[in-house]
C-alpha cells in the first residue's frame, strides 16, 4: 500500500507542476499578445465614423445619378431637335418648290 500511496502523491505533484506551468503559459500569453476587448465606446465610435462617411457618400451618389439622368434626357432631345431641325429644312424646301411651281403655273393660265 504504501506503494501506491507514494504513486499517487507522484501523480497529484505532477498534475500540480502541470497546472503551474499552465497559469504560466496562460500569464506569457496574455502579455505576449493580450486578448483586446471591444467597449461601447470603441464601438459607438465606429458607428458615428461610418455615419459620417455614409452622410457625405450618399448625397454625392445621388446628386451624380441625377446628373446622369438629366444628361442623358438632354442628349436624346438634343438628337430629337437635329432631327426636327433637318425635317423643318425639307418641309420648308419643299413648301418653297411648291410655291414657285404655283407661281409659274398661276402665270401660264
Amino acid at each position: 500500500m504504501h506503494a501506491a500511496e507514494v504513486q499517487s502523491c507522484v501523480f497529484f505533484k505532477w498534475i500540480k507542476t502541470m497546472s503551474a506551468k499552465t497559469e504560466l503559459l496562460d500569464e506569457v500569453q496574455d502579455i505576449v499578445a493580450p486578448k483586446k476587448k471591444l467597449d461601447f465606446n470603441y464601438f459607438l465610435s465606429v458607428l458615428l465614423a461610418m455615419a459620417f462617411v455614409a452622410m457625405f457618400a450618399f448625397p454625392k451618389i445621388y446628386i451624380t445619378q441625377q446628373i446622369y439622368y438629366k444628361s442623358r434626357d438632354i442628349a436624346k432631345l438634343k438628337v430629337e431637335y437635329e432631327t426636327l431641325k433637318e425635317e423643318n429644312k425639307l418641309i420648308s424646301a419643299s413648301v418653297e418648290s411648291i410655291k414657285f411651281k404655283n407661281q409659274i403655273l398661276d402665270t401660264l393660265f
